[in-house]
């Protein structure tokens, strides 16, 4: 079974192939970004007597690699979840039952049922606690997203000083893990268009992430598969926060967003057409999250010390990303070969070695 296709270049992406500047095609629309310089931007050098200041001429510091969809693509993400099969897993969905509540609370997230039939009006179900107003979902998104970018950074820096300690490379997981932490400050930078978060707001962030990243931090030494399964469990309840999200603005319960045009850094960094609205940011955003959570639940499933990351050749579909909650060792092993495959390599009886990648 072929789950996606093969990844060549570092430039930016579509959930089914990774490609450089060679491969983009002349009809292509590259327009130039508030998050950095592609391959076809005009570029003019500033002259040596006039330095560029860092917040001036360059808006912005994107250079990753990251999914951009299709509309088919974002549309086929669906709300899954990965039973618990170990004490490790049924740990890891306890710890984030208790951080969502913890969540909830300092972010004033509820979202209650609605009543059937109900002839309440938007009001009154904001009243309710049945619909959030646009205050409340920033509040909770920029809470959320400050958080969420602190895991795949910790993972990225305890294997490259692992690499570093073993003198062996990594088998491809750190470029992956530091795609997604990336991905997940991008969703911040977003959102903070919208709303500039208070002084309290702020401090509270603070708190948060210093003790999320120490927390982190010490389990992935621990085990680095439970915490790959923490993550995983933690995007599963991302997608279904920004799936209840957009069942709201498609509903008419968030009509702020319904017309609203999404942010120019939104636009470039996902390549959204220039009409694009907030129901088409928050859809792609929801996306990526299903990509950490089917990632993280793969990771989750490998031996960290022997295996490669099966990501690290080529992304797979976003039907599958988006339908499935991982692959298991072996559906990772028999992908890493079909990835040799198209790469015209000759079969092998075994994946590659960590030292190949």
């Amino acid at each position: 079974m072929m789950y996606g296709r093969l990844a060549v270049g570092r430039t930016f992406v579509t959930s089914s192939i990774r490609f450089g500047p060679a491969l983009h095609s002349d009809k292509q629309e590259v327009r130039k970004g508030s998050e950095g310089l592609h391959p076809k931007d005009e570029f003019t050098a500033p002259s040596p007597s006039s330095p560029v200041h860092p917040r001036g001429e360059f808006t912005g510091d994107w250079v990753l690699m990251h999914p951009v969809y299709t509309p088919e693509e974002v549309n086929s993400v669906q709300v899954v979840s990965r039973p618990p099969e170990t004490i490790k897993d049924r740990m890891a969905e306890r710890i984030v039952k208790l951080a969502r509540l913890g969540f909830d609370l300092v972010s004033g997230y509820q979202h209650k049922e609605i009543p059937p039939n109900s002839t309440m009006s938007l009001e009154e179900l904001r009243k309710g606690g049945y619909a959030l107003s646009e205050v409340q979902w920033l509040r909770r998104i920029l809470f959320l997203e400050s958080i969420a970018g602190v895991p795949g950074m910790v993972a990225a820096t305890l294997r490259h000083l692992r690499s570093l300690r073993l003198m062996r490379r990594d088998g491809g997981w750190i470029h992956t893990l530091l795609e997604e932490s990336e991905n997940e400050r991008m969703h911040l930078m977003t959102f903070m268009t919208l709303k500039k978060p208070s002084i309290f707001f702020r401090a509270v962030v603070l708190g948060a992430q210093g003790v999320f990243y120490n927390a982190f931090f010490l389990s992935y030494l621990m085990s680095p598969t439970a915490a790959h399964r923490f993550v995983g469990k933690l995007e599963e309840e991302a997608v279904r926060t920004y799936t209840a999200c957009i069942q709201d603005i498609e509903e008419g319960r968030l009509p702020e967003w319904k017309d609203k045009a999404a942010p120019s850094i939104a636009i470039d960094y996902w390549r959204l057409p220039k009409d694009a609205t907030m129901l088409d940011v928050v859809k792609v955003v929801r996306a990526d999250e299903a990509t950490h959570r089917f990632v993280n639940h793969s990771f989750a499933n490998l031996d960290h010390k022997q295996d490669v990351n099966p990501f690290a050749l080529r992304e797979p579909s976003m039907e599958l990303k988006g339908t499935k909650p991982g692959l298991d060792r072996s559906e990772s092993a028999e992908f890493v070969k079909e990835s040799q495959k198209m790469l015209g390599g000759k079969p092998q009886s075994k994946p590659l070695e960590k030292d190949e990648l």
